[in-house]
């Protein structure tokens, strides 16, 4: 099984995608919320480590909740974008 894109939805008409095509070495990610409708892209090695890791999901909580995240909360985005990790 190849998990290939996860949606999330946050609070206020925030969204992000994060997919992964085969054989790209990026992560990538797609932020929409009513301030940017046509999204924003963001991209990380698919081969960062996990203070890079942990830099993206703490920003991307930032962008879909709307507010700076506890550990706990970040973890959370951590553990979506390490399934698109090598």
């Amino acid at each position: 099984m190849r998990i290939t894109r996860i949606d999330i939805e946050g609070r206020q008409g925030r969204y992000a995608s994060i997919t992964r095509r085969q054989g790209s070495r990026w992560i990538e990610i797609t932020i929409l919320t009513p301030y940017q409708p046509d999204g924003k892209d963001h991209r990380i090695a698919a081969d960062a480590d996990e203070r890079e890791l942990w830099n993206q999901a703490s920003n991307l909580h930032l962008a879909i909740e709307g507010r700076q995240g506890t550990n706990s909360d970040i973890h959370d985005y951590l553990r979506e974008l390490q399934r698109f990790a090598d």
